[in-house]
């Protein structure tokens, strides 16, 4: 893996953001979003967007703090190609935890538990935007449900047979009916989309924890005995 990769780790989520804003943009343009809003009317919809909005900025945090991460490790990958270096100078981040912990292990025996707390940290990080992304699924199923429980109302409240009445009971039907689709349109959407963003991290999680493992297994505990 290049130096260049692990680096722009941070555009490719910028590229994403890109991507998702210019949808966003189109949507507007062509008034989907302002239709999908003013029908709601249980409001649901601003809060899944607002839940989408907040997870993706916690996203975008997570993965410069990953990007250090991985260039730090590409640093210390090639110092340890030259000769046995100063490991006190990569005191940074969760490879700085590691590197912490396994000196004072005494740089000896089985990394197997350092690396399995290195990996189970860095996938903690992301356990917000799982949730997140759950959450805003649930939230359009409840949407589904109380537009249904919207459509259902008028029905209800029919007392008698009318023409008239008829019409006015269909338009109430039809606005609970927005209500259940667009709501579960925003939640099918948001959580797809959060889902993509945030295994987009996992993958880059995944693949540093394995090269720090090779790392500790050939380097430093060779450099140790």
């Amino acid at each position: 893996m290049s130096k260049i990769t692990d680096a722009n780790l941070v555009f490719r989520a910028l590229i994403v953001l890109g991507v998702v804003g210019f949808a966003t943009y189109l949507a507007a343009e062509r008034g989907v979003l302002t239709i999908a809003l003013q029908s709601d009317r249980s409001y649901i919809s601003y809060v899944i967007l607002a839940i989408y909005a907040l997870a993706t900025a916690h996203w975008l945090w997570l993965a410069y703090r990953l990007s250090e991460e991985r260039k730090w490790f590409v640093d210390l990958e090639e110092a340890l190609e030259h000769k046995p270096p100063d490991l006190a100078r990569f005191d940074r981040g969760l490879l700085g935890e590691f590197l912490r912990n396994w000196q004072a292990k005494g740089s000896r025996g089985d990394p197997a538990a350092l690396l399995t707390a290195f990996g189970d940290e860095l996938a903690n990080r992301h356990a917000f935007g799982h949730f997140a992304s759950d959450a805003l699924l649930k939230l359009g199923l409840l949407g589904t449900i109380v537009g249904f429980i919207l459509m259902l109302l008028p029905v209800g409240e029919l007392s008698e047979f009318d023409a008239s009445l008829m019409q006015e009971l269909l338009g109430a039907m039809s606005s609970g009916m927005a209500v259940a689709l667009y709501t579960t349109l925003a939640g099918l959407v948001t959580s797809t989309m959060l889902k993509l963003q945030y295994h987009i991290l996992d993958a880059s999680a995944a693949e540093l924890a394995t090269r720090l493992s090779v790392l500790a297994d050939v380097h430093l505990t060779r450099n140790a005995t």
